[in-house]
C-alpha cells in the first residue's frame, strides 16, 4: 500500500514537471513567435528581457548590448519587480548607469560577470553571490546597501547572433519559488532555457538590425539620387527634400482628421507611411536625365548664357548704322541745316525706338509676367527689322526660334522644352518599374509616377481622374505643388508669399485640379502653416485669413 502510494506521488509529480516543461516549452515557442514580428528594436529588447524573467521566474534582468567600436557593454532594459524598477525600453527612462568597459588599462575585464560572459562567451550561472569568489560583486552590494535588497542568485548568458558573434548579454537575478516565494538558485532547466531564447533573441535582434541598416542604406542611395540631381541644378535644390517633408506632414493630419469627410476613420499604417515616405523622395528621380539648360532655364533666351545680350548688340549695330547713315547726309549736305535737320531728326528718333525696342524684348525675356497679344505681336514687328549679320548677310532681326521663345505668353519655357520637363515623370516611372519591389513597397511606382496627375483626369502622364488615384497619391500632388509655389529657389520666379501660394491652390480645388477634401485638411490643420514655419524663410510668411481662400471649406 505504502509503495502504491509512493508511486502515485512520484508520478504526481512526474506530471507536474512534465506540464510545467511543456508550459515553458510553449511560451518559448511564443516568445519566438513574437520576436520574428516586432519591428521596433526598443520593443525587441523590452521583450526578450521581459520573456526571460518569466519561463526563469526571475525577480530581476538587465539587458545589455555589445558597443564593438567602443568597446563597451551598454545598459538597455532594466527592471527589478520587487523594488518597481522599470527603466529603458519603451519606458521612456534613461538608465543612468554608464556602459561597462569591456578592457580595463588594455587587458579583457574578468572581474565583472557580464564583460566575463561577453568576452569568453560562456554562461555563468551563480546561486549566491555573496559567497562566490572569482568575480568583483561589490557595485552589487553597494546596490543592495542603498536599496535594501539582496542580490542572490544570478544568471548571465551571452547572445550570440547567426554569425556565431556576441551582440549582448542577458543577466537575470533572484529566481523565485513559485510555491514559497523564496529566492533560490537558477536550474539547469532555466538555463537551457535561457540559452535557447539568447539565441532566439540574438537572432532576431540582428535580423532586425540588419533590414534597418538596408532601409537606411537604401534611403542613403535615394538621398544621393536626389543629391546628384540638386547638384545638377542649384535652382531645384531642397525640393526633394522639402515634397517628402510636406506629404508626411498632411498624411498625418488626414490620418487623424475628425470631421467625418469621405474617409471617416482613416489610418495609415505604419507600412503605408514608410511606402509613402520612399515615393516621395523618389518622386522626381526622372529628372536625373533632364538636360541642365532646361531645368536652370531662368528666361526665356537661356540656353548654354542669355541670348538676350546678342539682341541687345544687334540693337546696336542698327543704331551704328543710323548713325552712319546720319554722317553720310551731314558730307552730303555740306552744311545745309534745312537738309540736315530732317535726318537729324529720324537719327533721333530711331535711336529711340531701337532703345525702347531693346527694353522692351528684356522684359519679354524675364518672363515674369503673362505677355498679352499686343505684347506677342509687338514682338513679331520687331522680328522683322533687318541687319547685316557677322557674315555680311542681310538678315531678319530676330530668327524663328528667337521669336518662339520671345512670344512665350508665360513662364520661360517653349512647349517642346516644357514636353522635356514633362518628360521626367514618364522617366520616373520607367525606372521605378525596372526595380524589384518588396511586397510592401509595390506601391512606390505608381505613387511616385502619379503626383502631376489632376483630378479631373488633365494631368499627366495618363490623365488619371481622382477615382483613379490612392488618397496618397493625391497627397502628393498638392505637397508638390504647394512645395512649387512657396520656393525661393527657381530661376523664374520669386518664392510666393503664404497667402497668395494659398489663394492658388484654392483656385486649383475649384478647378478640379487638386483634392477639395485634402485641400480642407491641409488648411483646416494648418499644415501650410507648420510647413512654412519649417521651410519658408520668414518674410514669406504673413497673416493668412482662411475664410478668404478660395473654395475652402471652413
Amino acid at each position: 500500500m505504502e509503495t502504491s502510494k509512493v508511486r502515485a506521488f512520484v508520478a504526481t509529480e512526474r506530471d507536474a514537471l512534465l506540464e510545467g516543461m511543456l508550459a515553458r516549452l510553449h511560451d518559448l515557442n511564443e516568445i519566438g513567435a513574437a520576436l520574428s514580428n516586432e519591428k521596433n528594436i526598443d520593443k525587441l529588447l523590452e521583450i526578450i528581457l521581459l520573456a526571460a524573467k518569466k519561463i526563469t521566474n526571475a525577480d530581476a534582468g538587465t539587458l545589455y548590448l555589445l558597443d564593438s567600436e567602443h568597446q563597451v557593454l551598454t545598459f538597455e532594459i532594466l527592471r527589478t519587480d520587487s523594488l518597481n524598477i522599470q527603466m529603458g525600453g519603451t519606458t521612456g527612462k534613461r538608465i543612468p548607469f554608464p556602459p561597462i568597459q569591456m578592457y580595463v588599462d588594455g587587458e579583457p575585464n574578468l572581474a565583472m560577470v557580464v564583460t566575463y560572459s561577453a568576452l569568453r562567451g560562456e554562461v555563468i550561472n551563480i546561486p549566491d553571490a555573496y559567497v562566490a569568489q572569482g568575480f568583483d560583486f561589490s557595485g552589487t552590494k553597494k546596490f543592495d546597501a542603498n536599496t535594501g535588497y539582496h542580490s542572490r542568485s544570478f544568471l548571465t548568458v551571452p547572445m550570440r547572433n547567426h554569425e556565431n558573434e556576441i551582440i549582448g548579454v542577458v543577466q537575470l537575478i533572484n529566481s523565485i519559488d513559485p510555491a514559497s516565494q523564496a529566492v533560490r538558485a537558477f536550474s539547469k532547466d532555466d538555463q537551457q532555457l535561457l540559452e535557447s531564447l539568447a539565441s532566439q533573441a540574438a537572432i532576431a535582434l540582428s535580423n532586425r538590425r540588419l533590414i534597418q541598416q538596408l532601409e537606411s542604406l537604401f534611403e542613403s542611395f535615394i538621398t544621393l539620387i536626389n543629391t546628384a540631381i540638386d547638384d545638377k541644378s542649384p535652382y531645384t535644390a531642397g525640393h526633394c527634400v522639402r515634397v517628402p517633408a510636406l506629404t508626411m506632414m498632411l498624411a498625418e493630419a488626414a490620418s487623424h482628421k475628425q470631421d467625418g469627410s469621405s474617409w471617416p476613420g482613416y489610418e495609415m499604417s505604419e507600412k503605408e507611411k514608410y511606402e509613402l515616405k520612399i515615393a516621395a523622395m523618389l518622386h522626381d528621380c526622372g529628372k536625373i536625365t533632364t538636360p541642365v539648360h532646361v531645368v536652370d532655364k531662368s528666361t526665356k533666351l537661356e540656353t548654354i548664357f542669355d541670348r538676350v545680350h546678342l539682341v541687345a548688340t544687334r540693337f546696336e549695330v542698327l543704331k551704328r548704322d543710323a548713325e552712319i547713315v546720319l554722317l553720310r547726309a551731314e558730307i552730303a549736305a555740306a552744311g545745309d541745316t534745312a537738309v540736315l535737320e530732317p535726318a537729324r531728326q529720324k537719327f533721333a528718333a530711331t535711336v529711340k525706338q531701337m532703345d525702347e525696342d531693346c527694353e522692351f524684348l528684356r522684359w519679354c525675356n524675364l518672363g515674369a509676367e503673362r505677355m498679352a497679344d499686343t505684347d506677342l505681336e509687338r514682338v513679331r514687328q520687331i522680328a522683322k527689322y533687318e541687319w547685316r549679320n557677322e557674315l555680311g548677310e542681310i538678315t531678319s532681326f530676330l530668327s524663328a526660334e528667337e521669336v518662339e521663345n520671345l512670344t512665350i505668353r508665360a513662364g520661360t519655357l517653349t512647349a517642346a522644352e516644357r514636353e522635356i520637363i514633362n518628360h521626367h515623370i514618364v522617366v520616373t516611372i520607367k525606372l521605378l518599374e525596372s526595380l524589384p519591389w518588396p511586397r510592401h513597397l509595390k506601391n512606390v511606382t505608381d505613387l511616385a509616377g502619379a503626383h502631376h496627375e489632376r483630378m479631373d483626369g488633365t494631368g499627366y502622364p495618363r490623365g488619371l481622374t481622382r477615382e483613379q488615384m490612392s488618397l496618397q497619391a493625391r497627397m502628393m500632388c498638392i505637397a508638390d505643388i504647394f512645395e512649387a509655389l512657396t520656393a525661393k529657389d527657381r530661376p523664374y520666379k520669386e518664392g510666393k508669399m503664404l497667402t497668395d501660394a494659398l489663394n492658388i491652390l484654392g483656385k486649383f480645388k475649384l478647378n478640379g485640379h487638386i483634392d477639395p477634401d485634402l485641400f480642407d485638411i491641409f488648411v483646416r490643420e494648418k499644415v501650410y502653416l507648420t510647413y512654412a514655419q519649417q521651410f519658408l524663410d520668414p518674410s514669406q510668411i504673413n497673416e493668412v485669413d482662411e475664410s478668404k481662400i478660395p473654395g475652402y471649406a471652413a
